[in-house]
């Protein structure tokens, strides 16, 4: 399998991969090569990619716009990883792409879209609907019946009552409590948390 995307996100997912599966990683692939590898695995300039057959590819980058234009470009068996230390539901659905890191819990009925992150150590309860390309930071908690809009990111810690509905593409600070719906494209901060910003580029 590969990687594309040589960052600190890529070496989480190399260690997940390594500890958690059987599969070998051929390569990282990369757009600005600056080190032959990374852990050990070597890195290839996306550009001189031909000889190479790409069966299985994780997008290895952590901003979720960033993401989303890259598989937006590409034609690819995009698959999921989980570590084997996260803690997973037989009822939870999780779609390709998405990463699901050391120490989560995600609990049953959930539904987890293409391309997401969950980070180290999120908790996600019970009756959740992750869209494609969040990102749920470390050591955040979504309560049960959350649903997250496409792209939106949830910061490191932050914590999300039940029944609670984020919009698309919206930014929830460190630290911040959730306790009302989050409209689209919002920046929100503090506890309790409150908009500061509308980004307009959706």
């Amino acid at each position: 399998m590969y990687l594309y995307g040589a960052s600190g996100h890529c070496k989480v997912i190399i260690d997940i991969i390594k500890s958690s599966t059987n599969k070998t990683i051929e390569a990282v692939f990369d757009d600005a090569v600056k080190e032959n590898t990374i852990l050990g695995i070597k890195i290839v300039d996306f550009k001189k990619n031909d000889n190479y057959k790409i069966d299985e590819l994780i997008i290895s980058v952590g901003k979720n716009s960033t993401r989303k234009k890259m598989v937006e470009k590409l034609h690819a068996n995009f698959v999921s990883v989980i570590h084997q230390t996260a803690i997973v539901s037989k009822f939870v659905t999780i779609d390709v792409g998405t990463v699901v890191m050391p120490g989560v819990i995600i609990n049953a009925s959930t539904k987890v879209g293409k391309h997401c992150i969950i980070n180290s150590g999120a908790i996600i309860g019970h009756g959740c609907k992750l869209n494609d390309f969040v990102h749920i930071s470390p050591s955040a908690s979504l309560a049960g019946n959350v649903t997250i809009g496409e792209g939106s990111h949830i910061g490191i810690g932050a914590i999300v009552i039940q029944g609670i509905s984020i919009g698309k593409w919206a930014s929830i600070g460190a630290g911040t409590v959730i306790i009302n719906d989050v409209p689209d494209g919002a920046v929100v901060v503090v506890n309790p948390g409150k908009i500061i910003k509308i980004n307009t580029f959706l």
